[in-house]
């Protein structure tokens, strides 16, 4: 995904370029050479702003329930702590 940077001026002077450029990737808007802004398409915001499920979240979705999760049995043994 190319990232395109272009100075306040430009972005001021042709939005339309910048709109175009987002569809490729982000486009940095600079003040002074300085990135200050990132002009991206919504669809990419969405994903980046998306909140994360959790494991059970996701097992309890309707397309997920025939799916079958067995876990196997945990073998857990005490021992003796060593304290030399």
């Amino acid at each position: 995904m190319p990232t395109t940077s272009l100075s306040s001026r430009e972005f001021n002077q042709d939005i339309g370029r910048a709109k175009k450029a987002a569809q490729n990737g982000p486009v940095v808007i600079t003040d002074r050479g300085k990135p200050a802004h990132v002009l991206m398409t919504i669809d990419e915001y969405q994903k980046l702003t998306r909140q994360r499920q959790s494991l059970v979240d996701r097992l309890s979705m309707p397309d997920l329930s025939d799916v079958e999760f067995e876990p196997g049995r945990a073998d857990i043994t005490l021992r003796e702590a060593d304290l030399s």
